[in-house]
């Protein structure tokens, strides 16, 4: 029934959009040429309203002047008629683009909302995949291996290094000058160590004496005897 009346096939809102779009388009088409055709008519009529200007002015008489002038105010009277139509047309084509910009922008926010439900689709149905219970006890599991890991730590005595502000400066000065009595006392016992020969030469200036290559050899040999020998 509804299609033998015309009410089937009911169409959506994108379908009614792009064919009010077509609509309009071809409509404001129509009021181009129209206004174009006028528009040509006018300029013709404006030439003509010239060159009878033209000649009026060459022609003194009054007489003489009233057939142009007679001319002159139809052809004024028909290019106001023109240009009043030329003007209803232009306010037609107005009107008709504004219906085409608020036809385009609801078409746009149409398109707009239609992906941001898709969007919305898409994001509920990502997280529908997320348990958050499964991730809170996720959580907790890591809360608990990071405590285990600090008891195991504590447990082996990795994190107990000692603190150096324990130690006073008092400690510090009775330390210091224990290390330097122990490094006196050692030094003295090397000396008490050290054997000393029947001429009265420590042992290691016993023997022979080193022989340097920029000094003459014989000369610095004989003066090391003579000095033993006088020692002796």
């Amino acid at each position: 029934m509804n299609r033998i009346f015309g009410y089937g096939n009911k169409k959506n809102h994108e379908q009614l959009l792009k064919e009010s779009n077509q609509a309009m388009n071809q409509a404001q088409q129509g009021l181009q040429t129209r206004m174009s055709k006028l528009d040509t008519e006018i300029s013709q009529l404006n030439m003509q309203l010239t060159n009878i200007q033209k000649r009026l002015s060459l022609i003194k008489s009054p007489l003489g002047q009233r057939p142009l002038r007679a001319q002159a105010l139809k052809l004024l009277n028909k290019r106001k008629k023109l240009e009043q139509m030329r003007d209803s047309l232009d306010n037609q084509d107005w009107s008709m683009t504004q219906a085409q910009m608020m036809t385009d922008t609801l078409q746009n926010t149409m398109i707009s909302v239609n992906a941001m439900k898709q969007n919305n689709a898409v994001l509920k149905a990502q997280y529908g995949k997320i348990d958050i219970d499964k991730l809170e006890d996720m959580q907790d599991e890591m809360v608990d291996l990071i405590e285990k890991g600090e008891e195991l730590q504590n447990a082996l005595n990795l994190n107990t290094v000692g603190d150096v502000d324990d130690i006073d400066e008092s400690e510090l000065d009775a330390e210091l000058d224990a290390l330097a009595e122990d490094d006196l006392g050692q030094d003295l016992l090397d000396t008490g160590n050290m054997e000393i020969t029947e001429s009265g030469i420590p042992s290691y200036l016993s023997g022979s004496v080193p022989q340097f290559i920029d000094e003459d050899q014989p000369k610095e040999n004989d003066s090391v005897n003579k000095a033993l020998e006088s020692a002796q």
